[in-house]
This record gives structure tokens, sequence and C-alpha cells, in this order.
């Protein structure tokens, strides 16, 4: 690779990584998810002259960004979460995916001119998958039930692998001309899925071994950006599923990440894989809106009219595919719950149930599906209707994107479903309990040291301890002998005077008292000290 070939490379990723910052600090700024003003922001740009012309590879996007985009949201799924609605989450997963593709191959026919229902297949397995991204962002924010969250995150998570598996039959159907039966169907699926979580579990196993020798935060997180990729490929290796070997990896270690890091590689760990996160989603969904001149170039046969009514029908039925699906698929997930599982679930209201629906928001596996198919069958003939199938997935994507993610939150307060989010008292009662339980523990070890130099030591202990449980409770100065609102005015001072000594800080290091290394530790030790000071109870 020559010089100038470098630059070049160079340049256009470093565009693209301004795009995302740019954008992704206006998302912010405008209270938008950024995966609906990124993907806005790549389809206006691919109109101005001089940007560089960026093609999505599909590979690229299968090999490079969903390892670990997939390994980072099973790492943070709550596995307790996700085993209890596992039923739910399969019949989106699988039982939704099938149905979709279903409904396409029978529908695209009558609606396409050179469809027939093998190619109805194909349509329907590439669009199939979902991104959760935009979804849960809205949702988080607008206080969406937990348990529609965790659904939708769980469904995000596996349909990667029944979507991919559904396109690899319909691509084989095409190339031979032969229709798969289903036990040869049963056997594939049964492999993929179960040998695919065997490599998961079993490299898991391997690393979580291999973690209980290092505590050392650079090699740790270096490993954890390998484990992605090397459940991936040898999973894909022996034909299996990729995508689940990766979940199961993540959803596994995650479970056990409280023995296996130290408390410092903790915090290196989780603040370098946010960044790495939201860069590589940032990536994905700028590329989507820049792929849209390449888009365009491969359908000039048709005209610009015909194109947007086949878009909107397309996506239209899409959307439509799945609410009809979600009511009876609701109603047996419930049934099967209630009385298999023996969870005390009530039926989901046909509001909540509706939102579930209007949260099918596609995005860049399914355009990486479509630009994945074959350009030529196995005698050299074009692949029928290849750039057709790629305009249509381009166009659900901003649709369901754009449109149900701009009017997601909106319906959301409509329906009056906003505010009902479970987990800060969730997280209230732990922080209770946790708090009651160090109380106990200090006030025995003081009794137990009544006499002992340390007991003033004790006693400030006991004096703390007290004003957080109040903090967290809400109770006054009668229940823990501190007042709540005390402790407000303790934590807004613990602020002032940590400003006060890193401003001393700074100036010592001006004067040339102390290092910059010297700064850069207090600074540090100064931000683990602000960091605890923040609210106890998150947004």
């Amino acid at each position: 690779m020559g010089e100038n070939t470098i630059h070049a490379v160079e340049i256009v990723f470093l565009l693209l990584l301004l795009f995302v910052v740019f954008f992704g600090a206006l998302a912010r700024k405008l209270k938008l998810p950024y995966p609906i003003v990124l993907v806005v922001a790549g389809l206006v740009l691919s109109f101005i002259p001089g940007i560089p012309h960026i093609s999505l590879n599909p590979d690229v996007v299968f090999l490079v960004f969903l390892p670990p985009l997939l390994y980072s949201a099973a790492w943070f799924t709550s596995w307790r979460d996700f085993k209890y609605n596992i039923v739910s989450i399969l019949f989106l997963a699988f039982g939704l995916v099938g149905f979709t593709v279903a409904g396409v191959a029978i529908f695209a026919p009558h609606i396409f001119g050179g469809f027939d229902w093998r190619l109805g297949f194909v349509l329907g397995a590439v669009v199939a998958t979902t991104d959760a991204i935009a979804a849960t962002s809205i949702a988080n924010r607008v206080g969406l039930p937990k348990r529609i969250v965790d659904i939708l995150e769980g469904e995000s998570l596996v349909n990667d692998a029944s979507g991919l598996l559904a396109l690899e039959f319909g691509v084989a159907m095409i190339l031979s001309g032969e229709t798969p039966s289903v036990a040869v169907g049963f056997i594939r699926i049964s492999y993929l899925i179960g040998i695919g979580i065997a490599v998961g579990v079993l490299i898991g196993f391997i690393i979580e071994r291999v973690e209980r020798y290092l505590d050392d935060g650079p090699i740790e997180v270096t490993l954890s950006i390998m484990i992605p990729y090397i459940e991936y490929l040898a999973a894909e290796r022996i034909h299996a599923s990729g995508v689940l070997a990766v979940v199961a990896c993540g959803l596994y270690l995650s479970r056990r990440s409280t023995r296996l890091f130290s408390p410092a590689v903790r915090l290196q760990a989780y603040g370098f894989w946010n960044a790495l996160n939201f860069v590589l989603n940032g990536l994905v969904f700028v590329m989507i809106g820049l792929q849209l001149p390449f888009v365009l170039a491969g359908i000039r046969e048709y005209h610009i009219s015909e194109l947007l009514l086949y878009g909107a029908l397309f996506s239209a039925l899409l959307i439509a595919l799945r609410v009809i699906w979600l009511y009876p698929g609701a109603f047996f997930a419930n049934i099967i719950r209630r009385r298999v599982f023996h969870q005390n679930e009530r039926y989901p209201s046909r509001k909540s149930i509706f939102i579930v629906g209007w949260t099918g928001m596609r995005g860049v596996i399914a355009l990486a599906a479509a630009l994945s198919l074959p350009e030529r069958l196995s005698d050299g003939a074009p692949f029928p209707q290849r750039n057709l199938i790629i305009f249509l997935t381009f166009c659900v994507i901003l649709v369901t994107l754009v449109l149900q993610g701009l009017t997601l939150a909106p319906l959301i307060r409509f329906l009056g479903l906003a505010g009902q989010s479970e987990p800060e008292e969730e997280e209230r009662e732990a922080r209770r309990i946790i708090l009651e339980e160090a109380l106990k523990h200090i006030k025995a070890q003081r009794q137990e040291n009544e006499n002992h130099h340390l007991a003033a030591a004790f006693d400030d202990a006991i004096t703390k301890y007290k004003r957080r449980l109040s903090a967290v409770t809400g109770q006054s100065y009668e229940q823990h002998g501190i007042d709540a609102e005390d402790h407000a005015h303790i934590v807004d001072l613990g602020r002032q005077l940590t400003q006060i000594e890193r401003q001393t800080a700074v100036r010592l290091r001006n004067e040339g008292v102390i290092s910059d290394r010297v700064l850069r530790q207090i600074e540090y030790e100064l931000d683990l000290s602000e960091t605890r000071l923040n609210p106890v109870i998150s947004d």
C-alpha cells in the first residue's frame, strides 16, 4: 500500500471521527438519540460535493464492527432480566423473524415486479434484524417500563443470529434453485444455536481462568478487545453462530466480572468500552447515511416516484407485520411464562404491546446483509433484484430509524407509559440494604473496641454512613441521627473543597513545585472523590 493510499485512508477516517464527534455533540444538545442524528447527518453529507464517497464493506461490518458491539451489549445486559424474559425474547428473536420472512415472501411478489417468493424470502431475511440502540436510549430517557426495555435489548442481541440464518437459507435457495427440507433446516438451526452457545461458554470459561492470574489494566483491557473477535471467528470457523458465541461469552463473563476485575481495572475497562462503543456505533450510523449515492447508482432504471412508492409500501408492510405478530405473540408468551415457568406476570397492556411494535428499528446489520448478497449466480447471471433489495433495505432503515425514532418519545407520552421505570427504586433499595449492612458491621466493631484508641475513627465512619443512608432513604434526623438536607449541604461542601484542592494542585504545578506526573496522580484521586460526590441515584 503506497504512502498516498495510507494518507487518504487517514484523512477519511479522521473525517468520519469528526462527523461522529460533532453530530454526537449536536444530538446531546438536541436531546435526540445520536443514531438518528448521525444517519440524517450522513445522508445530508452524501449530497455535498467534495465529501469522500465511502462504501460500506459488509465484511468490515460483520468482522470488525459487529463482534465488539455485540460483546459490549451482552456485557451490559442483566442476566437475571434476560433469563426472566427469555420466552418473550425468543418469541421476537425467532418467532417474529420467521413471521417477517414469511410475510415478506408472500407479499413481495404482489408489490414489486420481478419478485417471486424466494426473492421475497431473501428480502425478508435481510430486514428481519433490529437495532435497539435508538429505541432503548429513548425508552430509558422517558421512563418506559423496564420490562419493555429488557425485552427490546434481548431481542436485538439474539435476532441477528436468526436473521442471518434465514438469509443463509434464502441465498442458498436462489443459488441452487432448491428448497431445503424442514429436517435440514431444523438440523442446521440446532447446530448453529447449540454449538455457537457452547463455543461462547467454553472460551468464556477459559478466559475466566486466565483472568484470575491478571491484575493489570492495560493488559486486561487489551484482552477484552480480543475476546469478541476470538469468539466470533472460532464459531464461524466451524460454521456455527458467531453472534450467539459472542453473546453467550459476554453474558457469562459479565456475570463473573465482580470476581475477575479489581476496582482499578474495572474503572479503566468500563471507561474504555463506553468510548469504544460510542465510536463504533457512531461510525456505522454515519456510514449508513453516506451510502445513499451507492444505493441510487444501482437503480437508475427505476423512476424516482416508483422508488419512493416502493420504499413507503415496504416500510409500512414491515411495521404492520411486527405489530400484527406482537399481539398474539405476547398472548402465547404470557401463557408459557405463567403456566410453564410459573412467573407471576400479568398480560401486557395493548398500549405497551403497540410500543414494542413501534420499536422495530433497523440498523447497519440489515444494510450489511443486503450488501453481502452475491453479485452473480453460479452460472454467471446477475443476482436477481439485488440493487432493489439494497435500496428497499436502505429505505426501511431510514423510515424505521428516523420516523419511528423521532415519534417514539411523543407516542410513549401520549399513551401514558412515560415515567414508569423501576430501576431507580431497585437501585435505591439496594443502596439502602448495602449501607445498613455496613453500618451494622461498623457498630459491631465499635462495641468490640469500646476502649480502643480507634473509637473516634469508628464514630466518624458511623456518622458518614448515616449521612449516606439518610440521602438514600430521605429519612430525617430521628431515624438515623443525620438530616438528609444536612447531608446535601455536606456533599456540596465536599465538591467545593475538591475544587480548591484541584486548583491548588494546578497552581503548584504551574509554579514548578510539583511535576506533571505528580499532578496527574493527584488529579486522578480527586476525580474519583468528585465522582463519588455525584447524586446517589442516577437519572
